[in-house]
């Protein structure tokens, strides 16, 4: 059902209830039936009003059937009425109202289902990885998210920032410049001699080479890094081997086809004074206090759910890795960034609750649901039956270069996407390369394969075929299609509302579904010209609507497979 249909609906129940109960106001709710078989669409508000209306449930259902199908514009819209269970009223739609569809599509095109520019500005975080090795699975999942989740909220109207936060000062970075050191001193990972913590992939070998050679390396956003090629400066190294990473990282995220609009450094935030500034201001405000040569801050007294006060700085000095993580978050408000999603893995589940009350503790009037998260659970690849844990590059987990150089970059963005953030997930590699219905990315990009192909048989004008009537489109299987087709502006909503971009995943695979029962079931370039040109139609909206749901998961529409 379209959004314009669903507030004709929605105002044509008020006034029928206005008519029974004059008294009662009551946020009249449509949602689809839990069975199809049901109808098209339904309501509660006959039990939302019995109550205080003390009437019968049912009763009341009736008398507000009867009333709007009194009402001349009802019929245009609604072809039947029913009551069911204790109460509720399932409306199915007139063959009209479904044909509408078609003349929704062809006004809007790519923009159909989206919403003006609201001029609100929103902050997205994602990926975000530590410049000491190659993106692995993980960070692929954050960036399918991120960037669906950004296209998502483009379309709704909001002006959208997608941000890298490096995470480019502490120990990590440390443990870097002395895995590379050892490596160009010939210390093998294997060896007693190389550092406890250090990295081992072969990548660390790719570096110390290169810094020995007095390479020049740049990431997008720095100036370009000389390798001094002195062993004994691990300043020099550390320089060089994160300027070299972030590089190496810029190009998996181009593999990806992912673009950032901003890259923000951790040590930044150090050297501008933001993190001293932060600190200060908390002890200012009375939420901190010194125990056993450490400070804490009072985070159970802030109201975000943690369950112990939390460390600062430590006695040996230096600070929790959530205080910069706060001093980050001002600077984001700062920026005028009142609404901002952060995109992490699982194992940050304790960062939201301090960074949070970091917050709250500031004064600033920072709501407490600042920043949204979403956690993900990490993926497991599976390749024959058997899970891959190694990858030569990384020398330990896969990386994003991998699944993108064995299945592509559509399907490891729809792979990615299509479970929810939460959920476990099996990453198959043999079905992602599979050429069957049961690859979701083929099954979907054959369907709009298909439709071009028919199309271009046809060869009947885009224009002409949006003039043409839908009258003819009757079929049980036309008017499922157009169900679905109408239901894309209420997924990319929703999908939207609960950060939720596998509610589109899910959307295209159905209409897919749904297209190709149609296809099978009705020929399309019959004899009747009528109803020849009806289908090409139908076709031809179908084609643009899953264009259109591909392109906000980043996901390409191949016109020939």
């Amino acid at each position: 059902m379209l959004p314009g249909q669903q507030q004709q609906l929605i105002s044509l129940l008020q006034a029928a209830v206005g008519a029974i109960v004059p008294e009662a106001s009551p946020a009249i709710l449509l949602e689809r039936p839990k069975v199809a078989a049901h109808g098209d669409i339904a309501t509660n508000v006959a039990m939302q009003l019995a109550k205080p209306a003390k009437r019968n449930p049912r009763e009341l259902a009736q008398q507000i059937v009867d009333a709007l199908t009194a009402d001349p514009a009802a019929g245009e819209l609604i072809a039947s009425a029913e009551i069911a269970g204790p109460g509720f009223i399932n409306f199915r739609l007139s063959t009209a109202a479904h044909q509408a569809v078609l003349a929704a599509i062809a006004q809007e095109q790519e923009r159909y289902g989206q919403l003006p520019a609201r001029r609100e500005k929103l902050l997205v975080e994602f990926v975000s990885a530590n410049p000491t090795g190659p993106l692995h699975v993980g960070h692929a999942r954050q960036a399918a998210l991120g960037d669906a989740l950004c296209r998502l909220f483009s379309a709704q109207g909001y002006e959208v920032t997608r941000e890298f936060y490096y995470n480019d000062a502490g120990n990590q970075i440390d443990n870097l410049a002395v895995s590379v050191q050892a490596r160009a001193k010939g210390i093998a990972p294997d060896s007693p001699d190389f550092p406890a913590d250090g990295y081992k992939g072969d990548y660390i070998l790719d570096i110390a080479r290169d810094f020995q050679a007095g390479a020049t390396v740049q990431a997008s956003d720095g100036a370009p890094v000389t390798a001094s090629g002195n062993l004994d400066s691990l300043d020099d190294i550390r320089a060089f081997a994160v300027a070299y990473l972030r590089r190496e990282q810029d190009l998996d995220l181009k593999a990806f086809g992912l673009e950032f609009d901003n890259y923000y450094l951790e040590s930044s935030l150090y050297t501008s004074g933001r993190v001293e500034q932060t600190v200060r201001a908390l002890i200012a405000s009375g939420h901190t206090y010194e125990s056993e040569g450490a400070l804490w801050l009072r985070t159970t007294e802030l109201g975000t759910g943690d369950d112990k006060d939390r460390v600062m700085r430590k006695s040996e000095g230096g600070y929790t890795y959530f205080v910069p993580d706060v001093a980050y978050h001002v600077a984001k408000w700062e920026r005028g960034f009142h609404r901002a999603i952060n995109i992490q893995g699982s194992d940050h589940h304790g960062t939201v609750a301090r960074v949070r009350a970091g917050l709250q503790g500031l004064g600033l009037g920072i709501p407490k649901d600042f920043p949204a998260y979403i956690l993900h659970k990490m993926v497991k690849v599976v390749r024959n039956g058997q899970e891959v844990k190694i990858s030569k590059r990384a020398g330990s987990y896969v990386t994003m270069r991998d699944l993108i150089d064995w299945v592509g970059q559509d399907a490891v963005r729809y792979f990615l996407i299509q479970r929810r953030a939460d959920s476990e997930f099996v990453f198959d590699i043999d079905l992602a390369l599979s050429k069957s219905e049961e690859n979701p990315v083929y099954y979907i990009q054959y369907a709009h394969a298909r439709i071009c192909s028919m199309l271009a048989q046809s060869a009947e004008p885009a224009e002409k075929l949006a003039g043409v009537s839908a009258s003819p489109l009757t079929a049980p299987t036309e008017i499922a299609l157009m169900r679905r087709l109408a239901e894309y502006p209420r997924t990319l909503s929703l999908a939207t509302q609960e950060l939720a971009p596998h509610h589109l995943a899910f959307w295209l695979r159905d209409c897919a579904a749904d297209f190709h029962a149609w296809y099978n079931a009705e020929r399309v370039l019959v004899d009747d010209e009528a109803l020849k040109l009806a289908r090409l139609r139908l076709a031809g909206a179908t084609r643009q609507v899953i264009a259109n749901g591909l392109s906000l998961l980043g996901v390409s529409a191949p016109e020939r497979m």
